[in-house]
């Protein structure tokens, strides 16, 4: 956190209004941000994911230099819903495997993540303990080659079933991240909704001229 409006004041010799600018274009350039009721705080160095490239979160943090570690909030059989079931092809009611994570960069919670997988490409994985384990690793050890995804990014703001696991305050800005991954023979087997944390996560693009 930095000092209160007055104690800027004083320390820097300027007036009120001009310490309230001050902070206000930190603000606006991304450098500072606000907390109604707690103050205002330095943001952090966001991580940054460039598009083009398919990586699970944990290759994505570790080539970084990043420790990564997850705290698995669900793992288990289930049944698609009518969404799950049209994003993996098959029909509502069909069995799946949902593996439900708050995924953890150096110690703090940087997305909430739930993976929709067909269950007999992996159920190999019911009974494992993923906190310290990458999905995509163990998913390979069965067999399964992943080629390539379609992903969509959405600008949202956190809600209350989420912001305990993501330890930010309800209404802080998020990135919605959907994904669905397809092996070799260009056959879907996960869909997956992650939130972000918007203060330490974003997304970077190179765009070429046709």
């Amino acid at each position: 956190a930095i000092p209160p409006e007055r104690e800027l004041c004083d320390r820097y010799g300027v007036s009120r209004m001009t310490a309230r600018q001050a902070v206000m274009e930190l603000v606006n350039e991304g450098l500072l941000y606000r907390v109604q009721g707690l103050g205002t705080f330095v943001t952090e160095e966001k991580v940054r994911q460039e598009t083009g490239r398919l990586t699970s979160f944990t290759q994505d943090m570790r080539e970084r230099g990043m420790e990564v570690s997850s705290e698995v909030l669900e793992v288990g059989a289930d049944q698609a819903g009518p969404v799950v079931a049209r994003m993996l092809g098959i029909e509502a009611g069909e069995k799946i495997v949902r593996v439900k994570r708050v995924r953890h960069a150096d110690g703090r919670p940087m997305a909430l993540e739930t993976s929709h997988l067909l269950y007999e490409r992996a159920r190999g994985i019911l009974g494992l303990d993923l906190s310290g384990l990458s999905l995509y690793e163990e998913l390979s050890k069965s067999g399964i080659r992943i080629a390539e995804a379609d992903q969509s990014y959405e600008a949202v703001l956190v809600n209350e079933a989420e912001n305990t696991h993501l330890g930010v305050p309800v209404g802080s800005p998020a990135l919605l991240i959907e994904r669905i991954t397809y092996d070799a023979e260009g056959h879907p087997f996960e869909y997956v909704k992650s939130v972000y944390r918007g203060d330490r996560y974003r997304v970077a693009a190179r765009l070429r001229a046709p």
